[in-house]
């Protein structure tokens, strides 16, 4: 494990980008001061706070020289600010935390033993906890962070399986994946795929590691269909989840892919309905090649092909919408 960076064996390095959140900062950061493991160290990226985010962040270094560090950038979004932490890393682990959610006392500690036991693995995950807006914690582990995955791909294709503190990744895999994404939105499943892509093998290890909340605030992430930058970001991750799942050798007639196309097929009418011409008629053509040679000539593509020559995308995308709204669920 060594390196220009002089990377520190069995140190887990964990990365914590923020915007605006000075309290719920806190909470980040003593979750994993609280781990039974170390050596740990602490990268929180400040990035282009306007509040007091900035000076709580430089406090919290205060009693804690070796294992906080904090950088200050211009705001450029989750997935810059998280490349900025990665590049100052020098833990033999990568640990990738949103400022909202919390990490359990003994995540570093069950997942690095994880990783100990199953070389040929290249990321462990466990359990993760949902607690909601008033409190309550969902029963049973969150999404799929309780079932047995021992490949990203292509279970990623279906959906985001998991969040991002459930993971713990080895370094070398970060370095191979390269540079987060400038998206805004998706761009913790694009980077999930492209590190799906490397063929990773996953550990698990069968307890809660990690607690995700739903908090009361404006995120992109919560938008509508209707809203063009949301549409525009989330055409942009798709076409890239499909190019990683493809260069990973994901053939279309696996249930996961089929399911990515019809996903895609979807998201080209949300873009037309938001007056995203461009990105619709790009996401057609995308849901067509994800579909393969047979099912992307069927009937319901030639039809739509025809009546977008017609009417335009951004008509059609409103009717499609329209008709899917009133179909019975």
């Amino acid at each position: 494990m060594k390196g220009e960076k002089n990377i520190r064996e069995g140190l887990v390095s964990t990365i914590i980008p923020v915007y605006n959140r000075p309290e719920l900062l806190r909470e980040a950061v003593a979750s994993v001061l609280a781990q039974t493991w170390r050596p740990i160290e602490i990268i929180i990226v400040d990035d282009g706070s306007t509040d007091a985010t900035a000076s709580v962040a430089d406090m919290l270094t205060e009693g804690h020289p070796g294992e906080i560090r904090v950088i200050h950038k211009k705001n450029a979004g989750p997935g810059p600010a998280r490349e900025a932490g990665r590049l100052a890393a020098l833990g033999e682990f990568i640990q990738y935390l949103d400022s909202d959610d919390l990490l359990l006392p003994r995540k570093f500690e069950f997942q690095v033993a994880a990783l100990r036991r199953h070389p040929d693995c290249g990321v462990a995950y466990g359990w993760t906890r949902y607690r909601y807006r008033d409190g309550r914690v969902a029963e049973g582990p969150w999404k799929d962070s309780g079932a047995v995955v021992e490949t990203l791909f292509p279970a990623m294709l279906r959906s985001r399986w998991w969040d991002t503190p459930t993971p713990l990744y080895r370094r070398e895999l970060c370095d191979a994946a390269g540079p987060w994404s400038d998206l805004r939105l998706e761009e913790d499943w694009e980077y999930d795929c492209r590190v799906a892509r490397l063929g990773v093998r996953l550990c698990r290890v069968d307890e809660y590691v990690a607690e995700v909340r739903d908090l009361a605030e404006n995120r992109l992430c919560r938008g509508t269909a209707s809203d063009p930058l949301r549409m525009r970001e989330r055409a942009r991750a798709h076409a890239l989840i499909l190019g990683h799942a493809e260069a990973a050798g994901i053939l279309h007639d696996v249930p996961e892919m089929r399911h990515f196309a019809r996903e895609l097929f979807l998201l080209c009418r949300q873009c037309g309905a938001a007056g995203l011409a461009r990105e619709s008629a790009e996401l057609f053509a995308l849901a067509r090649q994800a579909s393969g040679p047979v099912r992307g000539e069927g009937r319901d593509f030639r039809l739509y092909s025809l009546l977008t020559r017609l009417f335009g995308w951004t008509a059609m995308g409103k009717l499609s919408c329209e008709l899917d709204r009133l179909r019975p669920k």
